[in-house]
């Protein structure tokens, strides 16, 4: 393709068969059905020495990665947390690709780094955070923790480990035993070392018990270690589970630690009026992440990461080298000194889109709908003597197990519903996963998916029973 007029036939098409694939996207099984290595075995092993056409690439495409592709934007997906998309945000991320802008400084693309503030500016408000708070779109919430630990790191130690380095970590990092892998990484990562993170019990509803945080770190202090950054969950991953965040927030102001609160999924529903209630507290927060990327129906990648003092999170990150030197420097953001990344995409433009084409009340509309039909499921479940909730609902996502016989040995009926979930992902028609819950294996039920409708959550119940009764004595 070597000329515009080819572009632009070969775009057309392609818009065409975007829109093919969402009018037809539910005629796909779900869950990618291949066998590993099916997908190598097919491509070549080496790259072709000629061009080849667009016609040729596409019939692969559609022949060999559309069958390895698992479905994230089907309403039949129900597994993990959604990487939710949308029709204004895809339009939005071609734009992107067009632009190709790199959008590091201020002075690279100023548009990309003033709409960023502003963008981050208005989902702030819309979310009641705090006006202290300021933003910037990192690339995921694994990112926002690593830049939160590492600034947290810097700031306890007076941004000597950035200078000198680590000798040997006397450093303490504080999370839930039900928190996030992320965090672990990033606190290997940043030289802190994963046995310095402190895993704290939590309670039946899966919640951090604040009385054991604040033990760990009084202990801690009793043999000479420096308590650094406390992480609290507000939605852990497996059961959306929300921290006491107001009784962590206080004690982290006691002992002058960082508080990080990790929204990733959860942090969406604070733009509902009706669940303000859930940041109570998050006025103690030195830094906030949740992703759009997972339920505001922005394409991956969008994490909206805020910061209390802006200038802990410069100074751990900032290196200005001459040839990156501009005569705006002074006067305006310059987000490559906001995190690891130097090298910026044009992230707001999306969210922009986003947030624009729904309206806040279209945003707000779409969420209640979610949570809605979370009720009607776990009704149904509740209402079925073959099938148990396993913990307390928390917003859209449902925990429960198929223990038809009232069977008794754990190991069996934890067994029984992995062959379940097998079975009904091997089938096709939706997708599933699942969580342990002390030690119970735990079916894991989310409705987030952009374009789900009481209908498809209907259906995927009735799939579940069906493939459930195959098991019945």
């Amino acid at each position: 393709m070597d000329n515009i007029n080819d572009f632009r036939k070969q775009a057309h098409q392609m818009v065409d068969w975007i829109a093919d694939y969402y009018e037809n996207i539910e005629q796909y099984p779900v869950k990618s059905q291949v066998q590993p290595g099916e997908i190598l075995d097919e491509l070549p092993k080496s790259a072709p020495m000629q061009a080849e056409s667009m016609e040729a690439i596409m019939k692969d495409f559609n022949e060999i990665i559309m069958k390895g592709i698992t479905h994230w934007q089907s309403p039949n997906f129900h597994a993990y947390f959604p990487a939710n998309s949308s029709y204004p945000s895809i339009l939005a991320e071609m734009l992107t690709s067009a632009v190709g802008a790199q959008c590091m400084k201020w002075e690279t693309s100023p548009a990309a780094t003033e709409l960023e503030e502003r963008v981050m500016n208005w989902l702030r408000d819309l979310m009641n955070l705090p006006k202290s708070f300021q933003g910037v779109i990192q690339d995921s919430a694994s990112s926002a923790t690593l830049a939160a630990i590492v600034s947290a790191r810097e700031k306890i130690t007076d941004f000597n480990i950035n200078k000198k380095g680590f000798v040997q970590s006397k450093l303490r990092v504080y999370c839930s035993s039900e928190a996030h892998s992320s965090i672990e990484k990033a606190v290997k990562v940043a030289g802190i070392g994963s046995e310095n993170l402190v895993k704290i019990q939590v309670d039946s509803s899966g919640r951090m018990i604040p009385v054991q945080l604040e033990n760990a770190i009084k202990a801690d202090l009793k043999k000479d270690l420096t308590p650094c950054c406390v992480v609290g969950a507000l939605g852990t991953t497996g059961t959306v589970a929300i921290d006491p965040i107001e009784e962590i927030g206080n004690i982290c102001r006691e002992f002058n630690i960082w508080f990080h609160i990790d929204a990733a999924y959860a942090g969406s529903a604070l733009i509902l009026p009706e669940l303000e209630y859930l940041n109570k507290g998050i006025e103690f927060a030195d830094s906030f992440v949740f992703n759009p990327h997972k339920w505001l129906f922005t394409n991956f990648d969008c994490s909206a990461y805020y910061v209390k003092d802006k200038a802990a999170l410069i100074n751990t990150f900032k290196i200005l080298p001459i040839y990156l030197k501009t005569n705006t420097d002074d006067v305006v953001n310059n987000y490559c000194d906001w995190g690891v990344q130097l090298g910026r995409r044009f992230r707001a433009l999306k969210l922009w889109f986003v947030m624009r084409s729904f309206g806040v009340e279209g945003l707000r509309s779409k969420l209640r709908e979610h949570l809605s039909l979370t009720n009607d499921f776990e009704d149904w479940v509740m209402k079925d003597s073959d099938f148990e909730i396993l913990t307390p609902r928390s917003l859209n996502i449902v925990c429960f197990r198929y223990n038809p016989n009232n069977l008794h040995n754990k190991k069996e009926i934890n067994e029984l519903n992995k062959q379940l979930m097998d079975k009904i992902n091997a089938s096709g028609e939706i997708y599933l996963t699942h969580t342990k819950i002390n030690d119970i294996f735990a079916l894991r039920f989310v409705i987030g998916q952009t374009n789900v409708q009481s209908k498809h959550v209907e259906q995927a119940w009735h799939c579940i029973k069906k493939h459930a009764n195959t098991y019945r004595n």
